[in-house]
């Protein structure tokens, strides 16, 4: 059970703006070979996406502080970032499982105000194909 919460917080924080790396720990899980990788999958998954309901929920409830001076992101990024949005659509949350990108996209759909329902989907298909894909090549390995 400890193997599931810890991959479980792993996926979590990875899905936040903090960094992590969940798919080393997940590949690692695997190939011990102690836990049922579908199981493992799970868990990576739902924690990864619980990860980005978070951002979504920063994105739109913490923009009622956008004029504080402590707040961390520009009005002109916001506004650049709504930009490139708006031009990709809902279906950039696809990328919401690449580093670097797919954190920030989650907040911005927070902050446009995407459908939670939409999201949910959109992101956890994309989630959940990485971590299959993952899993699936640790197991090749073995």
């Amino acid at each position: 059970m400890e193997s599931f919460i810890g991959l479980f917080t792993s996926a979590f924080v990875s899905a936040t703006l903090l960094p992590g790396s969940s798919e080393a720990l997940l590949t690692y899980l695997v190939l011990q070979g102690t836990e049922n990788p579908h199981i493992l999958l799970v868990f990576a998954t739902a924690g990864n996406v619980l990860g980005s309901v978070v951002n979504w929920g920063c994105g739109a409830f913490l923009m009622t502080f956008q004029d504080r001076r402590w707040f961390p992101v520009s009005k002109a990024q916001i506004e650049k970032a709504s930009r490139w949005y708006e031009k990709f659509g809902i279906w950039s949350l696809l990328l919401s499982w690449a580093p670097v990108i797919g954190d920030p996209i989650t907040v911005i759909a927070g902050i446009l105000r995407v459908s939670f329902w939409k999201f949910l989907l959109i992101v956890t298909l994309a989630k959940l194909t990485r971590y299959w894909i993952v899993t699936a090549l640790a197991l090749a390995w073995l």
